[in-house]
């Protein structure tokens, strides 16, 4: 397992200043699903919480695109840590619905 942090991936704010963001963070593309781990730091975009994840895999790089769940969110001291789902290697998206 391989556990990514903020350096690994790209994180955006979608909806940044409605009282709950919407964050997208776009994995490498050798992650692999069911195996790796990613952490973001909610702090760095003004979040300590979260209120949903979802996960989508490509399942041929830069094509289809399917839902995955994660196996395993947990938020400690404002850092979100998401064991990814699946089975795919390739690029993962993940949503998160934070405040």
């Amino acid at each position: 397992m391989t556990a990514y942090d903020e350096d690994d991936h790209t994180t955006v704010e979608i909806v940044p200043n409605l009282g709950m963001k919407i964050l997208h963070v776009l994995t490498a593309s050798d992650v692999i699903g069911g195996t790796d781990d990613i952490t973001v730091d909610l702090n760095l975009h003004g979040c300590t919480n979260v209120h949903a994840v979802w996960q989508f895999d490509e399942t041929t790089a830069g094509e289809a695109v399917v839902q995955a769940t994660p196996t395993s969110t947990a938020v400690s001291a404002g850092v979100l840590t998401v064991d990814l789902g699946g089975s795919e290697t390739g690029v993962h998206s993940i949503i998160i619905l934070a405040y």
